[in-house]
């Protein structure tokens, strides 16, 4: 593993948010500590974010967060800190590079294609980035990965290629299963977290899902919520539902309760 530099990042939380971020996660009784963290990966720059409540002693069970399409940004960090609120170490990988977060749709398209295109490249970024972010005070044996769009499809990646963890989690992410792959080395329940009237993984792909998990034995739970569209649970989003985030949210805290 490279060197690791880090420096603290601000806490902010956006008025788009406020309202959620109340009804979601109990009060701090410490400040958050949250921080950007510098990492490589096969002589590549990565920079991703860790949050944990200092205040809280011994070796803390960890949540992996993996990015949207648009890179890791303040959303993800907000999140990881509700999750530090919740008495976890979470930490934010970074699939692109540092500095790399493509703002068009056409950039965010190049980037997840060249991913989906190369899945060895991709599992590889992945565990290399769990094995920089984890750090002292985390217990890197409960550990449970989630993710958002296409940070959902990739938590099904990283559970398709048997890496060891506790749990996955996907917030309304991609679900299909790629050529050549199948959920026979899946090590830990899966929890599927989607909307009913998502066009990008519409119910078909859920469907299909479910038949190919049941068919390898993987202990796993779908949550739909009806009406919900892609990307239901991004604050500022045009396609933002309110209800769907927060049963989201209360269920995945209970899946992490249960599995860490």
């Amino acid at each position: 593993m490279g060197s690791v530099s880090r420096r603290v990042a601000g806490l902010s939380l956006g008025a788009a948010a406020f309202a959620v971020v109340l009804a979601s996660t109990p009060p701090a009784h410490a400040q958050i500590a949250g921080e950007t963290v510098a990492y490589e990966i096969d002589g590549e720059r990565f920079e991703g974010y860790v949050a944990r409540n200092p205040a809280l002693a011994g070796d803390l069970p960890v949540v992996v967060v993996i990015h949207d399409w648009d890179g890791l940004g303040a959303y993800e960090e907000r999140r990881a800190e509700m999750l530090a609120e919740a008495g976890y170490a979470a930490i934010a990988l970074d699939l692109y590079g540092a500095g790399i977060r493509p703002e068009t749709l056409e950039e965010r398209r190049a980037r997840t294609g060249a991913l989906y295109a190369d899945r060895e490249r991709m599992r590889r970024l992945m565990t290399g980035g769990i094995e920089a972010l984890l750090g002292e005070g985390m217990d890197g044996e409960r550990l449970v990965t989630m993710g958002y769009c296409f940070g959902g499809a990739a938590a099904l990646e990283l559970a398709r290629s048997g890496a060891e963890a506790l749990g996955f989690v996907s917030f309304h992410g991609g679900l299909g299963t790629p050529d050549g792959q199948d959920y026979g080395a899946v090590t830990a329940p899966v929890l599927i977290l989607h909307g009913s009237a998502d066009p990008v993984a519409p119910m078909s792909e859920v469907a299909d899902l479910a038949t190919r998990m049941d068919e390898a034995g993987v202990v796993h739970s779908m949550e739909i919520y009806g009406g919900a569209d892609h990307a239901f649970t991004v604050w500022d989003g045009e396609r933002y539902d309110g209800a769907a985030d927060l049963a989201s949210w209360e269920t995945f805290l209970r899946f992490l309760d249960e599995q860490l």
